[in-house]
C-alpha cells in the first residue's frame, strides 16, 4: 500500500485551532516519536509520511479540513510523476499526446489536469515525487519507456510545444500592445494571421489594445497565439471559457481542421458536449482534489466520458466515485403548475448603439427557463431588465427577485457570514450538495473561481424570492459540479413552486437544468431579438437550426451528444426537422 500525507497550507491555521491540535492528538506523537511536526519554514503542520500509521485522527480533528491521509493502490507505487513539495499535491501517471489525434483530458478541478499539461509542455519538470530528485534520477526512472523518448524529444526540440494557458487574463496583465502586435510576435506571416483572426472572429479588434477587450475576445486571441506558433504539439487548457456556444463550436471545428499526422493536440475541457465533439481519445483524471491525481489509460472519447460519468474505469477495473452522475430524462411538457408568475408585453430597450427587441411572453411557477444566444446579443441585458436594473415597460408588480450576476464580487466577509441565510434555512438543500462546509472559515475574497461560483449560487437560492435569476452559474465549475448545480436548481424550483431564468453557455448544462427555453437572435453588440419561452424541443430546434447542428442522446449514459456535421445521423435528423432528440 502507498500512503501519502497532504497538508493544504492555505487552510492550516495553527493559531486558530488551539496551537497545533493535530500534533496534540496524533497517537504517534504521544508515544514520543515524531509524526506531525511544526514546519520550520512555513510554521504550518508537516506530516512525516514514513512514521504515519494512517489512523486519520488528525484528518477528523482538524477544524479546517487541511490534512489528508490517503492510502493509494499498490500499483501506483513508483508511479509518482511529480509532487509540488513535501506534503504537497502528488500526480501519478501522465496522459499521453498522440500525433494525428486530438486527445482530451477530463476530471474535477484541483485533480492535476493543468499540472500534467505543464509537465508535457516542459514548463514543469518531473521529480518522481521527491523534491531532491536529480535530472539523472528522472532519466533512469523513465529509461527504456515511451515517456523517456517523449521527454528526450522535448529536450532536443524535436517536439516543440505551444501552450494555451488556463487563465487568459494573465495575458492582459503581462502585455500592453495591440492584438496585431501581440500575434505578430509569434507569427511573421501577415496573411496567415489575418485568415486565423477571421476564422476566430477577432478581425475587428486586431488594432485594439490587449487590455481593452472582453474575456471572450481575450480567449480567442490566446487560441490564435497558440495556433500561430511554429510548433507540432498544441496544448489547450480550458479553451471554451468566456466563449458562447457558437464560438465554442467554431473553435472545436477549427482544431479538428488543423490536425495532421505531424501535429498532436491535447485539450482540457469541462464542457462535455464540446469535448466529445472535438476529441478522438480521452484520459480520465481521478483522485482527491488538492491532494493527488491519477491519469487513466487512453479511451475513445465516448467511452471515456461515459466511464467518467459512471465513476468506474472498466479497463482498469477501478471505481473512483461512489455514485454515478446520471442524466435524468424529464417529461418536461407535464407541468406541475400552470399558475402564471410573470408576463410581459412586447418591449424594446436601447443602450448606445445596441437595441434589444422582445416579444410577449410569460413564466409560470416551477418553470426553469434557459436563455440561449451569442455573446453580446442581450442575454444579460434581458435578465437585468427582469431584475429591475434596466428601465422598460415590463412590470413585475410585487414579485420578490433574487439575482446572481455574471460578475462575482470578492467581498471582505467570511463565507459563513455571507451565507447566513443558507446556513440557517437550507443546510441540507444547499450547503451540503454544493460542498461548502469546508469553505465556511474562509474569507470570500480568498476563494477560487469555482468556490466563489458555488457560494454565490447558494446565496442566490437561499434568499426568499418568487423568481431567481442566475447568469452563467456553470462558469469556473468542473463537470461534476455543473451536474450537481443543474440538478439542484431544477429540483429547488420544482419542489418549492418557484421559477428561474438561467443564462449559460454550456449547452449540456442548459439542457439538464431547463424546462423551457428562450432564444435570442440578431447581431452581437448591434441588435438582439428575444423569442419564447418555448417548450424544450421547439426552443432547441430553433437554436440548433441557427447553429446548423443536431443533437442526440447517448444510448448508454443518456447524456446529450452533438452529431458530427454531415454525418448520417446529422442528415437524418435534419431531414425530419428534429434537430433535438
Amino acid at each position: 500500500m502507498v500512503r501519502i500525507a497532504v497538508v493544504e497550507k492555505e487552510k492550516c491555521h495553527p493559531e486558530k485551532c488551539g496551537n497545533y491540535l493535530c500534533i496534540a492528538v496524533c497517537p504517534v506523537n504521544r508515544t514520543g516519536s515524531d509524526c506531525i511536526v511544526k514546519d520550520p519554514v512555513s510554521s504550518k503542520a508537516r506530516v512525516i509520511e514514513e512514521t504515519c500509521v494512517g489512523c486519520n485522527i488528525c484528518v477528523h480533528k482538524c477544524p479546517f479540513h487541511a490534512i489528508h491521509i490517503i492510502n493509494l493502490p499498490q500499483e501506483l507505487d513508483g508511479e509518482c510523476i511529480f509532487r509540488y513539495s513535501e506534503n504537497g499535491f502528488a500526480l501519478y501517471k501522465l496522459p499521453i499526446p498522440l500525433f494525428g489525434r486530438i486527445v482530451g483530458i477530463v476530471g474535477r478541478n484541483g485533480i492535476g489536469k493543468s499540472t500534467a499539461m505543464k509537465i508535457i509542455s516542459g514548463i514543469e519538470k518531473p521529480n518522481l515525487g521527491r523534491v531532491d530528485a536529480t535530472e539523472k534520477d528522472v532519466y533512469d526512472h523513465f529509461k527504456g519507456t515511451e515517456a523517456q523518448i517523449f521527454f528526450d524529444k522535448i529536450k532536443n526540440k524535436e517536439i516543440v510545444p505551444s501552450y494555451k494557458l488556463q487563465h487568459v487574463d494573465a495575458i492582459a496583465h503581462e502585455y500592453s500592445c495591440t492584438i496585431r502586435e501581440l500575434l505578430g510576435k509569434v507569427c511573421q506571416e501577415e496573411q496567415e494571421l489575418l485568415e486565423l483572426a477571421k476564422e476566430l472572429g477577432i478581425s475587428k479588434v486586431l488594432d485594439r489594445n490587449i487590455k481593452q477587450i472582453s474575456g471572450g475576445e481575450l480567449q480567442r486571441v490566446a487560441i490564435a497565439a497558440a495556433l500561430l506558433k511554429r510548433a507540432n504539439l498544441y496544448l489547450f487548457d480550458e479553451p471554451t471559457s468566456f466563449l458562447d456556444i457558437k464560438q465554442r463550436m467554431k473553435m472545436s471545428q477549427l482544431l479538428q481542421k488543423k490536425i495532421s499526422e505531424d501535429k498532436a493536440f491535447m485539450v482540457i475541457e469541462h464542457d462535455l458536449l464540446i469535448l466529445d465533439a472535438m476529441t478522438d481519445l480521452l484520459h480520465v483524471m481521478y483522485g482527491k482534489p488538492a491532494a493527488y491525481g491519477v491519469s487513466s489509460l487512453a479511451k475513445t472519447a465516448r467511452v471515456g466520458i461515459n466511464e467518467y460519468l459512471e465513476g468506474f474505469l472498466r479497463e482498469e477495473n477501478l471505481r473512483f466515485r461512489d455514485k454515478p452522475l446520471r442524466f435524468a430524462i424529464v417529461e418536461r411538457e407535464e407541468q406541475l403548475d400552470t399558475e402564471e408568475l410573470l408576463s410581459w408585453n412586447a418591449f424594446s430597450f436601447s443602450a448606445g448603439d445596441f437595441s434589444l427587441q422582445g416579444e410577449e411572453g410569460s413564466i409560470n411557477k416551477h418553470d426553469v427557463v434557459g436563455i440561449l444566444g451569442e455573446n453580446g446579443i442581450g442575454k444579460t441585458t434581458f435578465v437585468e431588465i427582469i431584475a429591475g436594473n434596466k428601465n422598460t415597460n415590463i412590470t413585475k408588480s410585487k414579485l420578490k427577485i433574487s439575482y446572481k450576476s455574471q460578475y462575482l464580487e470578492k467581498v471582505d466577509e467570511s463565507v459563513a457570514s455571507f451565507l447566513h441565510l443558507a446556513l440557517a434555512n437550507h443546510e441540507r438543500e444547499l450547503i451540503e450538495p454544493l460542498d461548502l462546509k469546508q469553505l465556511l472559515e474562509k474569507n470570500v475574497n480568498e476563494l477560487s473561481g469555482g468556490e466563489l461560483q458555488r457560494v454565490y449560487v447558494a446565496k442566490c437560492l437561499a434568499e426568499e424570492a418568487d423568481l431567481y435569476l442566475l447568469d452563467e452559474p456553470s462558469a469556473y465549475l468542473d463537470v461534476e459540479q455543473r451536474i450537481v448545480v443543474a440538478k439542484l436548481i431544477h429540483e429547488f424550483m420544482q419542489k418549492r413552486g418557484k421559477a428561474a431564468f438561467i443564462v449559460d453557455h454550456d449547452l449540456m448544462f442548459v439542457d439538464y437544468v431547463s424546462t423551457k427555453l428562450m432564444v435570442i437572435s440578431g447581431e452581437p453588440a448591434v441588435k438582439g431579438h428575444i423569442t419564447g419561452p418555448f417548450i424544450m424541443e421547439e426552443g432547441m430546434n430553433k437554436f440548433l437550426t441557427e447553429l446548423n447542428l443536431s443533437m442526440r442522446r447517448d444510448e448508454e449514459s443518456k447524456r446529450p451528444r452533438m452529431n458530427k456535421l454531415d454525418s448520417r445521423k446529422d442528415k437524418e435528423q435534419k431531414s425530419t426537422g428534429k434537430l433535438y432528440y
